[in-house]
């Protein structure tokens, strides 16, 4: 009788250990005090969030040109992080003019008033449920932060975000906004015309479906090319700020050079420049 028991216990002990394998092992927890910036990282239907071990921490007294939009930003951003009403912002236009830099740059400074940053891609709308309930309830307050955000047609990601944007039968939390950046003012491309005959019976009402997507954004702010003057004032202050010894003269010339070479005008392509010319006098130096 013994040996039965012995075996049956031993048959049991056998079981639990297979049972310890097979099932999956809890998520660690996620250290939102000890970390400022997260990913969402897709596992199937599910995921989870990963730290960024060195976000990118921009300081916004970069960012020249575009004041008056930084400004706005800045304004909604204290208002969320001070937990009163605020708005999902887009921030769309040209490339290069700071769209990206300006919401990464709010971590620097509102990161120790307790403002951390989700970096979502395209593709992790349709996760927005899962990381939602992620978020919901933590003393933190979060930016889901879209970059180059875009949809083309027969998406259907985008209906994801605007019931978000919206809200559905459950209730957004107020610890979380939208900030998203795109090359498309309304996020979706506009077309002038039907090519195919199998074309819906009142078009305007696809339209408006899509078009209204950007419309959920309390702020939308437009990024545009610099003219020619605002590129040289940019390129100023970077060399003013860098200690660069040119003349004003040989400075905008070169400035005006790098912007045909590159077929740009841009905060990003004024930086670039500077970036060049900075090593290429330091090489000289050292010749």
């Amino acid at each position: 009788m013994n040996s039965q028991s012995d075996r049956l216990d031993q048959l049991l002990d056998k079981i639990g250990m297979l049972v310890d394998r097979l099932a999956p092992a809890a998520e660690p927890s996620v250290d939102f005090c000890g970390n400022l910036a997260f990913r969402w990282e897709r596992s199937g239907d599910s995921g989870r969030l990963i730290a960024v071990a060195h976000p990118h921490l921009f300081d916004l007294s970069e960012l020249i040109g575009i004041a008056h939009i930084r400004d706005e930003v800045l304004r909604n951003t204290a208002q969320f992080v001070a937990s009163l009403p605020a708005n999902n912002v887009l921030l769309w236009g040209e490339r290069g003019c700071g769209k990206s830099s300006l919401v990464k740059g709010l971590l620097k400074q509102f990161a120790p008033d307790g403002l951390r940053i989700v970096e979502l891609k395209r593709w992790d709308i349709l996760s927005l449920p899962q990381i939602i309930s992620q978020l919901r309830g933590v003393p933190f307050r979060f930016i889901l932060f879209c970059d180059d955000l875009s949809f083309d047609e027969g998406e259907g990601d985008f209906r994801a975000l605007k019931t978000l944007l919206d809200g559905d039968i459950e209730e957004r939390p107020a610890n979380i906004l939208i900030y998203a950046t795109s090359n498309r003012r309304h996020l979706m491309p506009e077309r002038m015309s039907a090519n195919s005959a199998d074309v819906e019976i009142h078009p305007e009402e696809a339209v408006g479906e899509k078009l209204a997507l950007s419309d959920r954004f309390g702020i939308s702010l437009g990024f545009y090319e610099f003219q020619q003057d605002e590129y040289l004032a940019i390129v100023r202050e970077y060399a003013a700020s860098r200690k660069l010894s040119l003349s004003d003269e040989e400075l905008c010339d070169k400035a005006l050079k790098w912007a045909r070479l590159t077929a740009r005008r841009s905060g990003r392509s004024a930086r670039q420049f500077i970036d060049d010319l900075e090593g290429r006098l330091l090489l000289e130096c050292r010749a």
